[in-house]
């Protein structure tokens, strides 16, 4: 409890308790002049107030949890920017719950929210399942995700945000396909997780609406991060028929590409082309540029905030699922400079 209580800053001024009650919570009236006494009187006996007896009367903490699997990953620090300016607006504190790609810490975010820690989660998951959704669905808290999920039965009380990758993968696959590349290889995320999968089929309906055959000599899994990419190209690219071209299931990955390729005496976009999803501010800093798929990452922060808030202070949320589209960004490692477009 705070040394110095509204019933010595009470004494001070000469008002009562509830007056000053009044003043600092901004509920119920309290005169300017009064208001002006009571809050010079808190600042000199250095008062807080004590949050912790305020959320056991309102039931409300004003924080919300972001849980995302990697903190490493400079994608989530445009959807953390995105997400904390909604956040503030409503004078909510984010608070971020690092899962590590494991069911087992997801379900440790989950459960923190239904202890009250948080008021409500948006949440990154790359596989949601039943038993992560089945937690979250049985939580008496609003939760916003950043994936398409609809369980099989219906009945989800979760809304979510999401980004469409499935397309993001096959512009930048039909992209190489228009330059007429026909050996194109794709290093992707787990192919067993929800994720992974969307990813790897865009690039496999963009090789079969072309005509193009699936080769699993080309597709190569890996982990989202640029070691990972750089251990997978080495494979592709060692291999006696390698790939014109390489897709990556995110930046970071496609960076490793790059550095394979440099190792390898490999030019690119001359004897490699690259692709990359994110489009992360360092893709148009590293040498090539890269071209990359934009997933719009801060819009798909500030939109899940916005849909939390609304769940949050009872307002109606007339989508309980909206899709943003991706856009790719076409830059030196996948085409000549003066060949540059965006669409």
């Amino acid at each position: 409890m705070n040394k110095n209580t509204i019933y010595q800053i009470a004494e001070q001024v000469g008002v009562s308790p509830s007056t000053v009650s009044r003043a600092i919570s901004g509920r119920g009236y309290c005169g300017i002049q009064t208001k002006a006494k009571i809050m010079e009187a808190a600042k000199s006996l250095n008062y807080a107030p004590d949050h912790a007896a305020k959320m056991l009367k309102t039931r409300k903490t004003n924080k919300i949890i972001f849980a995302a699997p990697d903190i490493c990953n400079p994608f989530y620090f445009d959807m953390i920017n995105g997400i904390n300016q909604v956040a503030e607006e409503y004078g909510y504190l984010l608070i971020l719950f690092y899962t590590k790609h494991r069911l087992s810490e997801e379900l440790k975010a989950i459960q923190n929210v239904k202890e009250r820690v948080a008021d409500g989660m948006i949440m990154v998951s790359f596989h949601f399942c039943e038993e992560n959704i089945g937690a979250i669905n049985r939580l008496p808290a609003p939760v916003v995700l950043t994936n398409q999920y609809e369980s099989p039965g219906g009945g989800d009380r979760f809304d979510y945000v999401y980004v469409d990758t499935f397309t993001g993968i096959k512009q930048g696959t039909e992209h190489l396909i228009r330059q007429g590349m026909k050996r194109i290889g794709f290093i992707g995320g787990c192919l067993g997780e929800q994720t992974g999968y969307q990813r790897y089929s865009g690039y496999r309906e963009a090789l079969q609406e072309a005509g193009l055959p699936l080769e699993d000599t080309l597709i190569a899994e890996s982990d989202y991060t640029e070691n990972g990419g750089y251990l997978a190209a080495r494979k592709l690219i060692m291999q006696k028929s390698r790939p014109q071209a390489i897709v990556a299931a995110n930046d970071l990955m496609a960076i490793g590409v790059m550095h394979a390729c440099e190792e390898a005496g490999l030019s690119i976009p001359h004897d490699m082309a690259v692709v990359g999803m994110d489009n992360l501010d360092i893709s148009s800093r590293v040498h090539p540029k890269l071209t990359s798929v934009s997933l719009m990452q801060e819009e798909i922060g500030s939109r899940a905030a916005q849909m939390l808030m609304d769940r949050l202070h009872g307002r109606e949320v007339s989508e309980k699922a909206v899709k943003i589209m991706p856009e790719l960004v076409v830059r030196q490692s996948s085409a000549e400079v003066k060949d540059q477009i965006t669409h």
